[in-house]
């Protein structure tokens, strides 16, 4: 009874002891390059752009071109504790900004002191400078005397600059980038939508195409 027990247990383990061996065998061929990166990272979709390319900043001349003037004087009311904005007024403990659009950088305001670091950037207040000098003084000009923190919003900043040049300066606002144009391998119009023969095509633009 003992010899067959034992004989028994003798085929178990080395039934075990087989199939543990194609085990390691099978993982050793086939399982080799299991930690090899892809060149290709997952399956492209199509129709579905990637985060990076859909996600993009508006123009600030964009912006510009859409700004609200009545909001602009309403963030302007943040300013008036420092700034004056009527020609010929005071200095306070900023400078009068009546005209500041196209003035030059730390100078001009009635002989108000600027500090060094402002005096040192040089060029004038372009629609540009203005739009990096209202998102953060201190990063601008550091060193600067300003304590304004900066706002934080781009549209805001758009809204003050394009009110602040209503008060003085009145300077073209930068052009805004101009939507993208249709493929120059575009189809035809339709013949139902295109001119009749002798018919001048102009004639049929809509008065945002002339």
């Amino acid at each position: 009874m003992n010899s067959r027990f034992n004989t028994i247990i003798g085929w178990v383990l080395g039934a075990g002891a087989v199939g543990l061996g194609l085990t390691i065998v099978s993982s050793m061929y086939f399982g080799a390059d299991k930690h090899h990166r892809p060149e290709t990272m997952g399956y492209a979709i199509e129709g579905v752009e990637t985060e990076a390319a859909g996600s993009g900043e508006v123009p600030f001349a964009t912006l510009l071109a859409s700004a609200d003037l009545a909001k602009g004087e309403a963030t302007f009311a943040k300013c008036k504790s420092c700034h004056t904005i009527d020609a010929g007024g005071p200095n306070g403990i900023g400078p009068n900004l009546h005209g500041v659009v196209g003035e030059g950088i730390g100078v001009g305001a009635g002989g108000f002191a600027f500090s060094d670091a402002l005096k040192g950037v040089g060029g004038s207040w372009t629609f540009d400078k203005l739009n990096e000098w209202l998102t953060s003084p201190k990063a601008f000009a550091p060193g600067t005397k300003m304590t304004f923190a900066g706002l934080p919003k781009p549209e805001d900043r758009a809204n003050l600059i394009a009110w602040l040049n209503t008060q003085g300066s009145n300077l073209p606002l930068p052009a805004a980038p101009a939507a993208d144009a249709p493929a120059a391998d575009a189809a035809p119009a339709d013949d139902a939508s295109a001119a009749a023969p002798g018919e001048d095509p102009a004639a049929q633009a809509t008065p945002a195409e002339q």
